[in-house]
């Protein structure tokens, strides 16, 4: 899939973003290995710890839908601004690769793609125990 369509998958669910709180919707959509793709949006919760991000949403219905496990790409749209994935959800994405193409998306004709290994280099996983 390409990039723009993989921002385009993700752009379609936006408006499904629970986030109350802090007003900043956030979708995600997944490409695994196999080509399948998976969609997510940011939850948030009145107790912020227990907000879901849109990364770990849509890689959480990959896993739950019986997927490889094993990411290609994931596209992480904001119509605002660049929706960099925190800290917590760097390592979450590394835990399923170490290679994949992290694209960052205001929307279709306006985003940029960068590797997981550049935005968490010596990251921790499975591969390390």
């Amino acid at each position: 899939m390409e990039y723009k369509e993989l921002v385009e998958s993700a752009l379609s669910v936006l408006d499904r973003s629970y986030s109350v709180y802090s007003k900043y919707k956030v979708a995600a959509a997944v490409e695994m290995d196999d080509g399948s793709v998976y969609n997510g949006v940011n939850i948030e919760n009145a107790s912020y710890g227990l907000t879901i991000c849109a990364e770990q949403s849509a890689i959480a219905n990959a896993i739950t839908n019986g997927d490889s496990r094993k990411i290609n790409k994931i596209a992480i749209v904001n119509p605002d601004s660049y929706p960099f994935p925190c800290g917590a959800c760097r390592q979450f994405i590394s835990e399923f690769t170490k290679d994949a193409k992290i694209i960052v998306a205001r929307n279709t004709g306006d985003y940029k793609v960068y590797n997981i290994k550049d935005l968490l280099p010596a990251s921790f996983s499975l591969d390390d125990k």
